[in-house]
């Protein structure tokens, strides 16, 4: 079995304790396909890399690399409700679109996906968008080089645009 797949039977054993324990969960449930929940995520996403533009032309790049995540974030959103998933854990919001392109149920390319986040952090030297989000939100830098900002909203508008068209299929 896959990393990604333990990682997503792990994730739905931890939902499960805790809805029992506590009444909400911190992992991902198994739900009914949501299209319209999909498409509002899609929106979310849309709003983040919006909010992501207006930060970066008022001169508080740092804040944008927290709203660009986001709206990479929710694209992946997108795709766990559009399969029926409810996630509330990034990690394995992760491990099930990863899970889902070794099944051939979406058509993302790994390697762009390990931009956004990788599985595996210590076979990585490449910094990924939670890296460059958390360096930014806990860090005192006031700015981000343009040309990094410039390949995160890049990524952030590609990974919306293949969401899209997943939701859809």
């Amino acid at each position: 079995m896959s990393h990604a797949k333990n990682k997503v039977d792990w994730c739905l054993k931890k939902a499960e304790r805790e809805l029992k324990e506590f009444g909400k969960h911190r992992g991902l449930v198994k739900t009914e396909p949501d299209l319209n929940k999909a498409k509002e995520h899609i929106s979310k996403a849309e709003h983040y890399l919006k909010a992501t533009d207006y930060l970066k032309k008022g001169k508080f790049s740092d804040i944008s690399a927290s709203t660009v995540f986001y709206s990479m974030y929710h694209s992946l959103l997108a795709i766990t409700v559009k399969f029926g998933y409810e996630s509330r854990n990034q990690e394995c919001t992760l491990a099930l679109v990863h899970s889902l392109i070794s099944e051939g149920k979406v058509d993302i390319e790994k390697e762009l996906l390990n931009k956004v986040a990788s599985l595996n952090i210590e076979k990585t030297n490449e910094k990924t968008s939670v890296d460059i989000r958390e360096q930014y939100q806990y860090g005192t830098s006031l700015s981000i080089k343009d040309d990094l900002y410039e390949e995160l909203f890049e990524l952030a508008k590609e990974l919306i645009s293949k969401a899209k068209v997943i939701i859809e299929e």
